[in-house]
């Protein structure tokens, strides 16, 4: 009898060893860690390369090609029945600094999705400035745009002197020793781009 009990309890220990709670549980856990830990890994790591790529293609995409600047940033309100309604209009300039430069215009109710929409329409207004050998303009240019009077001419050795989003304007066209002065009181800056944008025109 006590040969059969030795046995019978030789039997049940490993089982009661198996079935303990504390003696297995950490080495499970411990393989499913680290394989979870390397899957992880392995698979937040490709996630996050895609997205960190897929940013820095569109942002590498869009900088290599052009330079934008926003130029201003209204926020409209319209009244409806229900209450009033907020939408954002944005001027945005676009430029190669080699003599391409356009300026755009977009409304949305989302300040981001208004910037898309003036970047495109920048790009189908975008024209192409005559520069002379210096990045210069040949000869000075006055123009009027709605109540916005500007006069640009040649200015050797003094760089860009202008101000408002005149300068944006050609400082993005790539134009360099030149000055331009407001000549009216008009202090609208979509008024002022554009006018920058005719007086460049006429340098087509």
């Amino acid at each position: 009898m006590t040969e059969e009990k030795v046995a019978t309890t030789e039997k049940e220990a490993p089982a009661t060893v198996a079935q303990a709670p504390g003696a297995v549980a950490p080495a499970p856990r411990a393989k499913n860690f680290s394989r979870r830990r390397g899957s992880s890994g392995e698979g937040g790591g490709h996630g996050r390369g895609r997205s960190s790529k897929a940013g820095n293609f569109k942002r590498g995409g869009a900088r290599s090609e052009f330079a934008q600047k926003v130029v201003g940033v209204r926020r409209v309100t319209r009244v409806v029945a229900g209450g009033r309604r907020f939408t954002f209009s944005v001027v945005v300039v676009l430029g190669d600094r080699n003599g391409s430069v356009g300026v755009g215009t977009g409304k949305a109710l989302d300040t981001a999705l208004a910037i898309e929409k003036a970047i495109r329409d920048a790009k189908k207004n975008m024209i192409k400035v005559k520069r002379t050998k210096t990045n210069s303009i040949s000869h000075e240019v006055f123009e009027k745009y709605s109540s916005t009077r500007i006069h640009v001419f040649p200015a050797p050795g003094r760089g860009l002197v202008a101000g408002s989003s005149v300068r944006s304007v050609l400082d993005l066209a790539g134009i360099t020793d030149v000055s331009a002065k407001i000549l009216s009181r008009s202090k609208n800056k979509i008024n002022n781009a554009q006018a920058a944008i005719e007086a460049l025109r006429q340098l087509e």
